[in-house]
């Protein structure tokens, strides 16, 4: 499929924003595996949208990966 230049610029920024959310849900839980008190439900909640955010990351670098003409 092929994107405009300003689809392709949303995309990277869309990317960039996901990255970086993933990169402090990481960042979260470590500190939260830190602390005496864990509240399971919610290290389980951020590890389900790191998951998610993984697997929007992954689609949207495949999607802007150019097409190989056969």
């Amino acid at each position: 499929m092929q994107y405009t230049e300003g689809r392709i610029q949303e995309m990277k920024r869309q990317l960039a924003e996901l990255r970086l959310e993933h990169r402090d849900l990481d960042r979260a839980l470590d500190l939260m595996q830190e602390s005496t008190y864990i509240d399971q439900i919610q290290v389980r909640r951020m590890k389900k949208r790191k998951l998610m955010l993984k697997d929007m990351i992954a689609y949207l670098e495949n999607a802007l990966i150019p097409d190989e003409p056969a």
